[in-house]
């Protein structure tokens, strides 16, 4: 790591805009590789601890658990040939977010027109007569 973009935690921190207890958190929890120590024994980290915790903090949000976490964390330190099974791992979690947004998107769909249903009965001072949460409606978000 060279010299000139290493820093301490509280850079890391304030970079990430994650707590320095959440970055110990991380490390803790073997989230955080090629993390080195200075002769103080203080952690250091550079740039590429920036953009790693930004891709774990994506992952845990887009639903990946720690363990799955971990397991990618270890294979990204086994480097190069484990390549092919990194792919794998974020493809399969690729998948799994695509049908996370695409069951968000019908939620959002009733949502909305449940939404609608409400300014339509406020506007009118009538009970619209399709109400979108019930399956025979004639009214139908697309």
């Amino acid at each position: 790591m060279p010299s000139s973009s290493s820093f301490h935690i509280g850079a890391l921190a304030q970079r990430t805009g994650r707590s320095i207890h959440t970055i110990r958190w991380y490390e803790a929890q073997g989230l955080i590789p090629g993390v080195e120590r200075d002769g103080g024994g203080r952690r250091v980290y550079g740039d590429l601890h920036v953009g790693w915790l930004d891709l774990m903090d994506r992952l845990r949000r887009s639903g990946m658990s720690i363990a799955e976490m971990r397991a990618y964390t270890a294979l990204v330190k086994l480097g190069r040939a484990t390549l092919r099974q990194r792919r794998e791992m974020l493809a399969a979690h690729r998948e799994r977010v695509r049908q996370t947004i695409a069951e968000h998107r019908a939620a959002l769909r009733l949502i909305d027109a449940k939404v609608g249903f409400y300014d339509d009965w406020i506007a009118t001072g009538q009970r619209p007569k399709n109400d979108p949460n019930r399956r025979g409606s004639a009214r139908r978000s697309t």
